[in-house]
C-alpha cells in the first residue's frame, strides 16, 4: 500500500491541479512499481507561508521581497 505525501505552501494551488498531482502521481507508482492504484494513497498537505522557512527566512518574508518558487 504506497502512501505519498506532499508538502506545498498554501498559495492557490487550485482543486485541479491537486486532482492531477494525485493523478499523476498514482500513474507513477502503478507504472514504475507496478502497484495497484486503488491501493495507493496521496496526501497533499498545505502548509501557511509563516510556517514554512527557507534560507532563514519564513517564505511569507521571501514573497513579500518578491522571491517565488516559480520556474524561470
Amino acid at each position: 500500500m504506497p502512501y505519498v505525501k506532499i508538502e506545498l505552501t498554501r498559495e492557490g494551488v487550485t482543486r485541479g491541479q491537486k486532482q492531477q498531482l494525485i493523478s499523476g502521481i498514482t500513474n507513477l507508482i502503478t507504472e514504475v512499481l507496478n502497484k495497484d492504484p486503488h491501493l495507493t494513497h496521496v496526501v497533499i498537505q498545505e502548509i501557511e507561508l509563516d510556517d514554512w522557512g527557507y534560507a532563514g527566512e519564513q517564505v511569507s518574508v521571501l514573497r513579500e521581497k518578491g522571491i517565488t518558487a516559480d520556474k524561470k
